[in-house]
C-alpha cells in the first residue's frame, strides 16, 4: 500500500523547534504537501526569521497568523485557511503549539498551571473545533481515510510510565495528559466524519523546550514521525504513540 502524503497540512507553533523542522521536512518532501501552512503567533518577529526564510524558499509554504490561546487568531486564521485551500479541504492538522513550564509543588503557580492548559488543552480543541469544516471537506472528498489530526503530547502524560526521576512538573505533565483525553474524545467524535486523531510523542528531542542534554535531534524525531504518519490508518485513531510507531499505555 502507497504511504499517505497529505495534500494539505497546517502545523502550529511552526516558528521553532518541532513545528519548524516538521515544515522544513514536509517541504523537501519526496511528495511535498500542495499547500503547507505554517502557524505561529508572531510571524514578523525575530523569533520566526528563520520560517519566513524557509517560506522564501517553496512556494508551497504560507506563513499564517494564529495565536492558539486566542480565539479569535484562531477564527481569522481559519477564515484565511478557507481562501487558501478553496474547496480541497485540510487534510493534516497537527497540533503542535505548546508551552513546557517546570515545576515541582513548592514551584507551580495559579497562572503556570492555567498558562500551560490554555495552551496546551484549550487551544488544540479550539483549533481542531474552528477547522472543523475544512477537515471533514478533504475526508469527505476520499473513498477512504484522508484527514487527520495530530496533537503532539509527551510521555511525561503517561499515568502507567510516570517515572519521578524526570521531575513532577505538575502544569506540563497535567495538560499534556489531558491532551491526550481530548485526543481520545475527538477519535470517537470524529470518526464518523472519516477523520482519524492520534496523540503523538516526539521523544525527547533537542529543542529549546527539550535542553541540549536530550538524546533525539530534531531531524532524527520528526523524520521518525513522519514516516508514523504516512502510514496512518483508521486503526491508530484515537491511539498515542510515539516517533518510532510503537503504542504508549495512557
Amino acid at each position: 500500500m502507497q504511504s499517505w502524503a497529505p495534500s494539505s497540512v497546517l502545523v502550529t507553533g511552526a516558528n521553532r523547534g518541532l513545528g519548524l523542522e516538521l515544515v522544513h521536512q514536509l517541504a523537501r518532501a519526496e511528495r511535498p504537501p500542495r499547500y503547507l501552512l505554517a502557524g505561529c503567533r508572531q510571524p514578523e518577529s525575530t523569533r520566526a526569521q528563520d520560517l519566513m526564510n524557509l517560506a522564501k524558499s517553496f512556494s508551497n509554504i504560507k506563513v499564517l497568523k494564529l495565536d492558539v490561546d486566542d480565539y479569535g487568531s484562531i477564527q481569522e486564521c481559519a477564515a484565511q485557511i478557507e481562501k487558501i485551500l478553496g474547496n480541497n479541504g485540510l487534510n493534516l492538522l497537527v497540533n503542535n503549539a505548546g508551552v513546557g513550564p517546570g515545576g515541582a509543588l513548592n514551584e507551580v503557580t495559579p497562572e503556570s498551571m492555567m498558562n500551560s492548559y490554555r495552551t496546551n488543552v484549550v487551544g488544540p480543541v479550539m483549533v481542531t473545533k474552528v477547522l472543523l469544516p475544512s477537515l471533514q471537506q478533504a475526508a469527505w472528498l476520499n473513498d477512504e481515510f484522508k484527514a487527520a489530526v495530530i496533537n503532539m503530547s509527551s510521555i511525561l502524560a503517561s499515568i502507567e510510565l510516570f517515572d519521578n526521576k524526570i521531575g513532577i512538573t505538575y502544569a506540563y505533565r497535567a495538560s499534556k495528559t489531558a491532551l491526550n483525553m481530548v485526543t481520545k474524545c475527538l477519535a470517537n467524535e470524529l470518526k464518523p466524519h472519516g477523520i482519524i486523531c492520534a496523540s503523538m510523542h516526539p521523544g525527547w528531542v533537542q529543542t529549546e523546550m527539550g535542553g541540549e542534554k536530550a538524546p533525539l535531534t530534531k531531524e532524527v524525531s520528526v523524520r521518525g514521525t513522519l514516516q508514523v504518519l504516512s502510514t496512518l490508518s483508521a486503526k491508530d485513531s484515537g491511539s498515542f504513540l510515539d516517533w518510532k510507531g510503537q503504542h504508549l499505555p495512557w
